[in-house]
């Protein structure tokens, strides 16, 4: 029997451009957007959204310049 080599657990780079921009964005909408979602349920997990798209935010001001 051949070896099998699993690739579980490995990272595909964002690639660079226009598609990562995007990429970008469109996650962090999604966190802000969950972030209100669970405004009123639960307030852990909406600060932990909210940090989520605050990160994203920065990465997104350090990729536009």
């Amino acid at each position: 029997m051949d070896n099998q080599y699993c690739k579980v657990g490995t990272i595909t780079p964002i690639t660079s451009g226009q598609k990562a921009l995007a990429l970008i964005e469109y996650q962090y909408q999604n966190f802000l957007s969950k972030a209100s979602d669970f405004k009123t349920t639960d307030d852990k997990l909406a600060a932990f959204f909210e940090l989520k798209a605050r990160k994203l935010k920065k990465l997104l001001e350090n990729f536009v310049q």
